[in-house]
């Protein structure tokens, strides 16, 4: 019986590796800490040059299949890299072009909408008037103030607000100069990536390191790359889908709001949702009838379920998952520090991180905070760890044991 539960437990051992976080010394862990409070104020003081730096880095990795395979196709790199990027570049323009005049026309067609929305809810408006008026007098019964106190007369405080054209004028140069430095950057992390890597391998003083370092880089193009370029494909597909689906249903500006649901997919748990709700307040402002109403955001709501459920978890690889509180607050994280593009990067930076994590024994502790419920590592975790590796002793080859002939 005891032979059969060590033999189990071996085996649980095997399948789900135990990872021990070893206690330093006392000065340790508060010096991780402040760590982590410099990088995180450091990152927030610096976003202006981090936003387009980890954008960069992302769109490289990103379009890392793409200047692959045309290297395959016998392209230099440094013409690979520019087609991946000028595809890229030419993609943006031609979303940029399609959305800049329905925002345009939205934006001159505000003050319509605005009436119109406060017509469709006066209903809505007449049933809470009854509670503004009980609410009136409760503050009435209440005020105990004498009325011969004559109350002073309030202050005018005039606020001059900033113009909208003066606030593009002032934000658009340095907008322009981020897209810039994020396009020139991620062509040369493109152009010059293999010659980095082969850099990056003779940093190494051992053969152990330089194989856990190159296994490091490897995964990461695995796990990053390969994932964004899918989500890419995948989400390309969503926008084309809901831009279709709302032309059908008459939404206005169907196009525009197609590729807005696609690349609000880009952010998990925020992106679509807060996209659908946008939708289904503008199909309560343009259309009359209930079934259009509520057909616009129901059709995106099919598309999502459909996306999230079916498509991405049959497309891309699981050793992506991570675990949900962590991307959460990453993305909250980097959101608040960042905007919106850090919401859209923190998810890649995140893999990256836990890619790093996984393959250094002093963070293996990370890579399986990151994780989800599964065994973690599985391809990391099945090998011995490669600082105890040696490399084996070359030994003479085997000479044939030579029969003695017996005298007859």
């Amino acid at each position: 019986m005891e032979r059969e539960t060590k033999a189990e437990l071996e085996e649980k051992n095997e399948r789900f590796p135990v990872v021990h976080v070893h206690g330093g010394s006392a000065i340790r862990r508060p010096l991780i800490l402040l760590a982590v409070c410099a990088v995180g104020l450091i990152g927030y003081l610096a976003r202006d040059f981090l936003i387009p730096t980890a954008a960069a880095i992302v769109l490289a990795l990103m379009l890392t299949p793409v200047a692959s395979t045309l290297e395959r196709a016998h392209v230099p790199p440094t013409p690979s890299a520019a087609a991946s990027v000028s595809l890229l570049a030419l993609l943006v323009a031609g979303l940029l072009a399609v959305a800049i005049p329905s925002i345009s026309s939205w934006a001159a067609q505000a003050p319509y909408l605005t009436y119109t929305l406060e017509r469709k809810l006066e209903g809505l408006r007449s049933s809470l008037a009854i509670v503004k008026q009980v609410s009136d007098r409760v503050e009435q019964a209440t005020n105990v103030a004498p009325a011969s106190a004559a109350a002073p007369a309030p202050e005018k405080v005039v606020v001059r607000e900033k113009s909208m054209l003066g606030e593009l004028a002032s934000t658009t140069p340095v907008v322009i100069l981020q897209i810039g430095y994020a396009g020139v950057l991620a062509f040369m992390l493109l152009a010059h990536r293999n010659d980095h890597r082969r850099q990056m391998l003779r940093i190494p003083l051992t053969w152990a390191t330089r194989v856990r370092l190159a296994r490091m880089m490897r995964d990461i193009n695995d796990r990053v790359g390969h994932y964004l370029f899918a989500l890419a494909v995948i989400y390309a597909g969503v926008a084309v889908v809901a831009a279709v689906a709302l032309a059908l249903l008459g939404f206005p500006n169907a196009i525009m709001w197609g590729i807005v649901m696609g690349l609000a997919s880009f952010v998990p748990f925020v992106g679509a949702p807060l996209t659908i709700g946008l939708v289904a307040l503008i199909a309560l402002i343009s259309f009359d009838d209930w079934l259009r109403i509520l057909g616009a955001p129901a059709a995106l709501l099919v598309i999502h379920f459909a996306e999230s459920q079916f498509i991405t978890p049959a497309f891309v690889s699981r050793r992506c998952a991570l675990n949900t509180v962590a991307v959460f607050v990453t993305i909250a994280l980097l959101g608040w520090m960042w905007g919106a593009i850090g919401a859209i990067v923190a998810v890649p930076l995140l893999i990256l991180l836990s890619t790093v994590a996984a393959h250094l024994p002093s963070l293996r502790w990370l890579e399986v905070m990151l994780s989800d419920d599964r065994p973690v590592s599985e391809k990391v975790a099945q090998k011995p760890a490669l600082v105890s590796i040696k490399r084996p002793p070359i030994k003479p080859p085997r000479q044939p044991r030579r029969r003695l002939a017996t005298a007859k």
